[in-house]
């Protein structure tokens, strides 16, 4: 390819309501443009770093026997009702109706889909099974944000597998871990996987792939001494025990007026947050709820959820929570509240045992002290909801614990057979019994993939690419005054490199070499090849590498094989 012929808009000046170094970068390098909120165009540049992902996730999909397929993106509600995740998917489905008035919705998932399918299989003999594809989702994201790594529209492969019992999905399973490793180590993408919540997809068990970036959303726990890795919405940690207030035989009213929150509380009147029991007042389900948590720990939502299997939990307003407790946020607590119908208590296990304690009197001004959480709150069920925070002990090793700012960039499920439950699908096993077949689940957003490379390579001057997913992977650059001799080794570099089968782009642009060279920077080539008159003269040619800044001069023989060297060197040890 020669640059006259490519489309590469590129920018002077960084776009002004780009945050993440990827949505920055990617605009100014001419790789995308946005249409609207959360809907991006590729252009020629981003078409083929997003090719070269999907060429190695399909060459590991084949290594771990799983087949390719393309299903709809448009789906009836009916069978995504017989799931339940029709209403269960809440805000974030697109729904429409066709011409008849028949439901339909834009699919986020294709769990139901390939589950439809499955219906085929009749016999254990069939299995196992591994599907995948690549297909375009919708989702309608409240905030999309930072370009290409929160959006509305996007490209995910995703994968399912059908087993006949346990054994054979956490084979499925432990291939797909497997293969999702050497995935992003090919692409190059610093991955950790992580326990994580199932949510909405449910199942046994769930592994997130994290890339630590800043413009991430998603906060990852882990243990630099032992490896233990979470989502903050799972992690747990060995928390230290606090120290218990003053112990009293019942608890004692004290007036608040002035202290509404935890600070203003341990500010005015001395209580630590530790000896604070933190009241929240959730509706879950359309079902009020308090969720406990100690003073000084914040409730993960996520958790909540879990705990309770609610499909959606949001704060209750200021006239629910009053009309519930009587009193304005502020001065709530559960002391008390056994006589409220249907009001379920859910606690943290921090705040277990524990005596002395302070929360709010369900009266506005008014907190009570010596608070025994055993003797003075029914507490309808015992949770994990904390958030863990940096520097509290690891629940395997004891080390200090280090929370990082992640983008999640694969998921992967083990299902169970909620789909194949709900959908009928059955085959005869091998005593002629009727099974339901076990399913995994296993995702990779492509563009995501794209955006979280450039979080990861990238400088001053602009992208970095690994040379796996480079648009080009060297660039042939003739400077200096045009003469015979550089025109024609010029031309015989870019055979060669062809000839070598080597991602090659000639900039024959009429352009000074500044201009030149900080476009292929910006751009993120990672080799590039200066041709010019002086070098010629002492027959060589410059080398460029883009990641260290490297130059060398090579023999002007010798260039092309030396730069084809360069390329496959960095990718094969991966590949293999």
């Amino acid at each position: 390819m020669r640059w006259s012929q490519l489309y590469v808009p590129t920018l002077r000046e960084d776009p002004a309501d780009a945050d993440a170094a990827s949505h920055r970068l990617l605009v100014r390098a001419g790789f995308v443009r946005q249409l609207m909120a959360g809907h991006y165009s590729l252009l020629p540049m981003a078409v083929r770093v997003r090719g070269k992902i999907v060429d190695v996730v399909r060459e590991e999909m084949a290594r771990i026997g799983s087949q390719e397929w393309i299903l709809p993106a448009l789906h009836p509600a009916e069978i995504w009702q017989r799931t339940g995740r029709w209403e269960g998917m809440g805000e974030e489905m697109f729904r429409l109706k066709d011409r008849r008035g028949a439901d339909l919705a834009l699919g986020m998932t294709h769990e139901e889909i390939f589950t439809t399918l499955a219906q085929e299989l009749s016999s254990y003999r069939q299995l196992p099974q591994m599907w995948y594809q690549f297909q375009t989702k919708f989702r309608d994201e409240p905030r999309p944000k930072s370009g290409l790594l929160r959006v509305r529209e996007f490209t995910m492969k995703d994968s399912y597998s059908f087993d006949l019992d346990q054994a054979g999905l956490d084979r499925s399973f432990d291939l797909h871990h497997a293969a999702y490793t050497r995935i992003f180590a090919r692409i190059g993408i610093p991955a950790i996987p992580v326990q994580a919540s199932s949510g909405s997809m449910g199942g046994s068990a769930s592994v997130e792939f994290m890339s630590p970036t800043p413009a991430g959303e998603d906060l990852v726990v882990h243990c630099p001494a032992c490896r233990y890795a979470a989502n903050v919405e799972k992690a747990g940690s060995a928390l230290p025990a606090a120290a218990d207030g003053e112990a009293l035989t019942a608890p004692e009213r004290f007036d608040t007026p002035e202290a509404r929150t935890i600070e203003e509380l341990a500010r005015l009147h001395g209580v630590p947050a530790e000896q604070q029991i933190k009241t929240l007042v959730l509706v879950a389900d359309g079902r009020p709820l308090l969720a406990l948590v100690r003073g000084d720990h914040s409730l993960v939502e996520q958790k909540l959820l879990d705990a309770t299997g609610a499909r959606a939990v949001r704060p209750a307003d200021a006239d629910e929570i009053k009309g519930l407790l009587g009193a304005l946020p502020g001065s709530l607590g559960a002391v008390g509240v056994t006589g409220v119908t249907g009001l379920t208590v859910l606690a943290d296990h921090a705040l277990a045992g524990r005596t002395g304690m302070t929360t709010g009197a369900n009266q506005d001004g008014v907190h009570l002290r010596g608070v025994d959480v055993a003797r003075d709150i029914a507490v309808t069920r015992w949770a994990d909801l904390r958030e863990v925070r940096a520097g509290e002990p690891c629940v395997q090793c004891g080390e200090a614990l280090e929370v990082v700012q992640t983008v999640e960039v694969g998921h992967i499920f083990k299902l169970g057979r909620k789909y194949t439950e709900a959908l009928d699908v059955t085959v005869l096993g091998q005593d002629g019994a009727a099974v339901k077949p076990i399913m995994g689940s296993y995702g990779i957003g492509i563009e995501r993939a794209i955006a979280a490379i450039v979080e990861t390579h990238h400088d001053e001057k602009g992208i970095a690419w690994p040379v796996a997913v480079a648009p080009f992977e060297v660039a042939v650059v003739p400077i200096g005054k045009a003469d015979e001799q550089t025109a024609a080794v010029v031309d015989d570099l870019y055979g060669r490199l062809r000839a070598e089968r080597i991602d090659v782009v000639l900039d024959d642009r009429d352009e000074r070499p500044g201009v030149k060279f900080a476009d292929i920077e910006l751009v993120g080539i990672p080799y590039r090849i200066t041709v010019g008159p002086r070098g010629l003269r002492d027959g060589v040619v410059e080398v460029t590498t883009r990641a260290t800044g490297e130059t060398v001069q090579v023999p002007v023989a010798e260039a092309a094989a030396h730069v084809a060297a360069l390329v496959r060197a960095a990718v094969a040890p991966l590949a293999g």
